[in-house]
């Protein structure tokens, strides 16, 4: 089948390479940590939240097309249908196209960090990028040493919140590291997900994921304790003092849980059954998110 013959006849491939669920994982951490602000400051600041989270989407938008172009290199994608690359045949445009994404991003970011008359904001998302890099870029390709999930708890969680909430305060508090905490492990969730049905190829192309390192099965059995530690987050955090009660909102993502703990605990050797239990973990996400934000704006 040729590029053409697929451009035309699957429009459901190029809406799986754009992947519109996964721009949710780029929007948590603004809305967090933004809400946080307000929570402790009783204001926020709209025209740097809307900057912030546009800004946010693009940059998410260029670690996705990149990663594209860099597994395209190394083989790992020969059997992904709706990567871009694959659906293009045009790697250098792909390649352009995602750095356009960056710069309009990063473009973003400087204007908030001239209104504020403070580089900091710049400095933690600038550290960001640099970790989404070293996931898929080379030399580095952190994730074929499975590596990527840590750099993924860092840069959407600690950094991505912490940035979200300087962004409207230019100060730090430590609400901000529980909720961090929070949006890191559901967003790391998503990835470590993903890794599920696509064993033999990682394997292919030497790329050592946990779930390549621990096994399926063992996988499996770590994703309740995965999932439980998001909600142990919250609920521990509220009995300190560092959260409100409304923020048990975010428990609200507990069926989620179950749905994914159960169907990949039964299937987990079976890559056709789980093959989008990363749109669960998604669906997880983006409820206990969204719903502990809520919370602080309560």
């Amino acid at each position: 089948m040729t590029i053409g013959t697929i451009q035309e006849s699957n429009p459901k491939l190029w809406l799986a390479a754009i992947k519109p669920p996964m721009y949710s994982v780029a929007i948590m951490p603004i809305w967090a940590g933004t809400a946080v602000a307000f929570f402790e400051t009783d204001a926020i600041d709209w025209w740097i939240f809307s900057t912030f989270v546009s800004s946010a989407i693009l940059i998410l938008a260029w670690e996705n097309i990149s990663n594209d172009v860099f597994d395209s290199e190394t083989g790992i994608d020969k059997n992904k249908a709706h990567s871009l690359v694959n659906l293009t045949g045009n790697k250098s445009l792909i390649f352009w196209l995602g750095n356009l994404c960056l710069s309009l991003g990063i473009l973003g970011i400087l204007a908030i960090s001239w209104w504020q008359q403070d580089l900091t904001v710049l400095g933690l998302i600038v550290l960001c990028c640099a970790l989404g890099y070293a996931y898929q870029g080379p030399p580095f390709r952190l994730g074929y040493q499975g590596l990527g999930e840590i750099l993924c708890f860092f840069a959407f969680g600690p950094l991505g919140v912490s940035a979200a909430y300087y962004s409207q305060t230019q100060s730090w508090s430590i609400s901000t590291l529980g909720t961090a905490t929070v949006v890191g492990i559901a967003t790391t969730l998503i990835l470590f997900c993903s890794h599920f049905h696509q064993v033999e190829d990682d394997l292919a192309a030497g790329k050592r994921s946990p779930i390549v390192r621990l096994g399926t099965e063992t996988g499996a059995k770590l994703l309740p304790w995965f999932c439980g530690s998001i909600f142990a987050t919250i609920v521990v955090f509220v009995i300190a003092g560092f959260f409100p009660p409304a923020t048990l909102l975010g428990l609200v993502g507990l069926p989620f849980a179950i749905q994914l703990c159960r169907l990949v605990g039964a299937n987990h050797d079976q890559p056709e059954l789980i093959s989008n239990c990363k749109f669960i973990a998604v669906r997880l996400h983006f409820c206990s998110c969204l719903f502990l934000g809520v919370g602080f704006l309560f």
